[in-house]
């Protein structure tokens, strides 16, 4: 049965912009922030508390924590890599952490240098750090549709990694396509097998656009009584880890398309679209998403003057 509501989080701030070819300034990263926060987005991913070395683009996670003017109702979300970084996050007061380990070794170790198993390993550590804390702990799972080194990732190893992740004590769970690799049937297989063994589980799907099937893919899942949607503004990001990957579900493309469908977002489209009007000036190239060039669906124009 098919929810007629869903929340959308975006992830712009941290995937998007951790892989521009320049460094956009703070200021701009906290006016970014500061407009997602007047959409109605559910959730913002603002940034990601890892080493500057690591993500240079990102070194400034604190200064825009505590620059970005909060607004009531939305969870700020900070990527977390490891202890250090969940004692930086917990400092800067964030609403959810986002821990990610990948279904892939291959991919894990290309992009964590750590095999799924040594990711569990260490989020126990993380998790030990946040008891206590209101924060909320959700953890990513990559390549949970396929892996650009190995091909097929079995249903049952991300299962299974979902379940060792709710022992350890992580509330929410993300699937992720990371390299664009799903199709609609293997989202909607995978993503009903997990809520039928996890009724309860706060369920996220994040998709990636590579291959164009972003959007059928966040269908699908949303057939299947996922009501989560990662998405990035004007369709950014993509990982660097994952050769040939583009950006994420644009956040106003997918907007538009449940609107059209009559489901409630909570999301105001034409501030959406308005904060994705900033982009390609704060990052110097155009963005991918379609809403932004076209309009949506309801523009209408005059007849050509012949016809008349």
């Amino acid at each position: 049965m098919t929810a007629n509501r869903i929340t959308v989080h975006d992830v712009a701030p941290r995937d998007g912009l951790q892989i521009e070819a320049r460094f956009v300034p703070t200021e701009d990263k906290i006016r970014l922030i500061d407009a997602l926060s007047r959409t109605g987005l559910a959730k913002i991913e603002a940034t990601s508390f890892t080493s500057p070395k690591a993500i240079p683009n990102l070194r400034d996670a604190e200064e825009v924590m505590r620059g970005i003017e909060r607004v009531a109702g939305v969870g700020y979300v900070v990527l977390v890599p490891n202890e250090k970084g969940a004692e930086r996050a917990l400092a800067c007061g964030v609403d959810e952490i986002n821990l990610v380990l990948s279904a892939s070794d291959s991919h894990g170790l290309a992009n964590l240098r750590m095999t799924a198993e040594q990711s569990l390993e260490r989020f126990t550590n993380i998790l030990g750090i946040t008891k206590g804390s209101e924060v909320f702990v959700n953890a990513s799972i990559s390549t949970a549709f396929g892996c650009p080194f190995e091909g097929n990732v079995p249903f049952k190893r991300v299962l299974s990694i979902t379940e060792r992740l709710l022992a350890l004590g992580v509330q929410g769970i993300t699937l992720c396509d990371t390299t664009g690799m799903a199709n609609p049937r293997q989202v909607a297989d995978l993503c009903r097998e997990t809520l039928n063994r996890w009724p309860w589980l706060p369920l996220t799907l994040h998709v990636h656009d590579t291959r164009g099937m972003g959007l059928a893919n966040t269908l699908a899942a949303w057939q299947n009584g996922v009501t989560r949607f990662d998405a990035a503004l004007g369709g950014l990001g993509g990982c660097p880890y994952a050769p040939g990957a583009s950006g994420n579900v644009c956040s106003e493309d997918l907007v538009h398309m449940f609107a059209q469908m009559g489901v409630e977002t909570g999301v105001d489209l034409e501030r959406l679209v308005a904060a994705a009007e900033m982009l390609p000036a704060m990052i110097g190239h155009e963005v991918p998403g379609q809403v932004i060039k076209a309009g949506t669906s309801n523009r209408r124009y005059p007849l050509p003057a012949g016809l008349r």
